[in-house]
C-alpha cells in the first residue's frame, strides 16, 4: 500500500527499482507483503454473509467490483471521486449520471463526548467532578442553533453550562435567543466545498 504521491512517483517501476537507495523501507515493504491476509478474509468472508442474509429477505442487492466500478465511471467520462465512485459501482449504474451542481454531503463521526465522569490535570489528578446531567433547559452539547440577539445574529454548536448561559462561538448566550437546528447525534455534517 503507498499514498497517491508515492504512488505516482513509482509509476511501473519495479517496487526493488524505485527503492533501491532506501533498503530499510523496502525491508519494511517486503515484510509487510509476506504477512497473512487474515484480516482481509474475515471481512471478504462477513461481506458474503451479508449479501445472502440481504438476499434471503428480498432485498434488491447486487455485488460490484473495484474494475466494474472504474469501467463504469470511465465508459460516462466522470472524475474520480469518492462519491461519485459509490454511483458507478454494480451493473445497475444509469447510463447517464447529472452530477453538475451536485455536492455531498460529508458526515463525520464524532463521538458523544468523554465518558469520563471527572476533569484531570496534566498529572493525572481529579480536579473537578462532571456534571452527571447531560443536557440543561433541553439543550445539549454540540446541538446547532440559531441565536439572534439584539446584537446581530449567530449560529453554530453549543457547549451547555448548568446555568442560563451557553457557549456559542466566543459569545455567551442566553437561552431565550436560541432557536435549536439540529440536535447532536454523534456526527457532523458538511457539504463539499464549504467551510
Amino acid at each position: 500500500m503507498a499514498c497517491e504521491k508515492c504512488n505516482t512517483a513509482k509509476g511501473t517501476q519495479d517496487i526493488k527499482d524505485f527503492l533501491k537507495k532506501k533498503p530499510d523501507v523496502l525491508k519494511r515493504i517486503q515484510a509487510q507483503v509476506k504477512a497473512p491476509l487474515k484480516d482481509a478474509a474475515a471481512v471478504n468472508a462477513t461481506r458474503w454473509a451479508l449479501f445472502e442474509r440481504l438476499k434471503a429477505i428480498g432485498l434488491p442487492v447486487e455485488c460490484g467490483s473495484g474494475g466494474l466500478t472504474k469501467y463504469n465511471r470511465t465508459l460516462r467520462e466522470l472524475p474520480k471521486e469518492h462519491w461519485i465512485d459509490a454511483c458507478c459501482v454494480g451493473t445497475s449504474t444509469p447510463a447517464h449520471l447529472i452530477i453538475k451542481a451536485v455536492k455531498p454531503l460529508l458526515v463525520k463521526a464524532t463521538g458523544h463526548g468523554r465518558r469520563k465522569m471527572c476533569v484531570t490535570d496534566r498529572y493525572g489528578f481529579p480536579k473537578q467532578h462532571k456534571e452527571r446531567k447531560g443536557s440543561y433547559l433541553g439543550y445539549r452539547t454540540g446541538d446547532v442553533v440559531k441565536a439572534v440577539t439584539p446584537k446581530g445574529t449567530l449560529q453554530g454548536r453549543i457547549a451547555i453550562r448548568y446555568r442560563p448561559s451557553f457557549r456559542l462561538g466566543k459569545t455567551d448566550i442566553h437561552p431565550k435567543y436560541m432557536r435549536r437546528l439540529h440536535r447532536v447525534d454523534g456526527y457532523e455534517y458538511t457539504k463539499e466545498g464549504s467551510a
